[in-house]
């Protein structure tokens, strides 16, 4: 069985020891688009995770059996020209839940804390050259007693829900889907979250109902001392809007793993802020710690034996009826 992996350095240097011995693994870092049309013509089972699969790659793979998206995310997988052609698509959840909620208040404590100012304060020697022996210039917000309002109630934001209230704070959420399946947690409509909320977390797939959900209007219903999180997905935000209402101090501050075109174009907006100290920002990573690199190899290879072995018995019942 020879599996391709198109885009294997989006996982780096994670062993994938566990999908080799499944077959013949050929495994190219990244891949272009004609590049990508003239590796699969052998491919029995195709590893994705950025690489746009359609109609007429799958047509350059007569051999295909099965594709494994190395993420949660399928949108770049045209799913009805695979099932036009039998093909199963198989993707890994959960994998980065315990990742992107660490991050997740890497960046809130971050911002509510002014970690890199007192960094910076001592590493400068600004500490040092005082007369005090603390540096009390920006004293900074507890989370306790706040209010979170989480946009997107799922996995991922079930967990940062559950580590909030455990510092402290009251929750409250908006269902992107209309759904509102959970009672632990008040569900409020987006115009009352973003009133009442003194952080706003984005935990949200990216679809027709959460494109440009945040826009300037929305951005001036928050508090001017609230802070707005987004480690759902690029496109959720409007990224001009945001440089601006975060200069202008509509809100204290912001923080961002993603964005509507990855990698962040060198003219974006949010690299040409006159207050950068107000954001973080991290290059699509919160989902990227070592175990759960690890998790997703293991669900990859999961996929593969389940469903390879899966059709490999209804060939062979078929085979037997013939």
């Amino acid at each position: 069985m020879k599996i391709v992996f198109l885009d294997a350095a989006t996982l780096g240097e994670t062993p994938l020891d566990e999908i080799a011995a499944l077959g013949e693994l050929v495994t190219y870092p990244v891949s272009t688009r004609e590049e990508a049309l003239a590796r699969v013509g052998d491919c029995e089972v195709l590893i994705v995770n950025k690489v746009r699969v359609d109609a007429e790659l799958l047509s350059r793979a007569p051999r295909l059996r099965l594709i494994c998206e190395a993420a949660t995310g399928v949108n770049n997988i045209d799913l009805e020209a695979a099932a036009a052609r039998g093909i199963p698509v198989r993707n890994a959840a959960g994998y980065s839940t315990e990742a992107v909620v660490q991050s997740t208040f890497a960046h809130l404590l971050s911002l509510a804390g002014y970690a890199p100012y007192f960094d910076d304060c001592v590493k400068s020697g600004r500490y040092s050259a005082g007369s005090l022996f603390c540096d009390i210039s920006h004293p900074y917000m507890e989370l306790a007693g706040k209010t979170l309002g989480i946009i997107g109630l799922g996995a991922i934001g079930t967990r940062v829900a559950a580590v909030a209230s455990a510092l402290g704070m009251r929750v409250i959420y908006y269902s992107t889907s209309g759904t509102s399946h959970n009672s632990e947690y008040p569900s409020v409509p987006l115009d009352e979250l973003l009133a009442q909320a003194d952080a706003v977390s984005i935990h949200a797939p990216l679809n027709e109902r959460t494109k440009g959900l945040l826009g300037a209007a929305e951005l001036r219903r928050m508090k001017p001392t609230a802070f707005l999180l987004n480690l759902g997905r690029g496109g959720i935000v409007d990224e001009a809007a945001l440089a601006e209402a975060v200069d202008a101090g509509v809100i204290a501050g912001a923080a961002l793993d993603v964005y509507v075109v990855e990698p962040l174009p060198a003219d974006s907006p949010l690299l040409h802020v006159k207050h950068p100290e107000r954001f973080r920002f991290t290059p699509h990573t919160a989902w990227a710690s070592r175990e759960a690199l690890l998790r997703l190899v293991h669900q990859v290879a999961d996929n593969i034996r389940g469903t390879v072995l899966e059709i490999t018995k209804t060939e062979e019942r078929m085979s037997v009826k013939q």
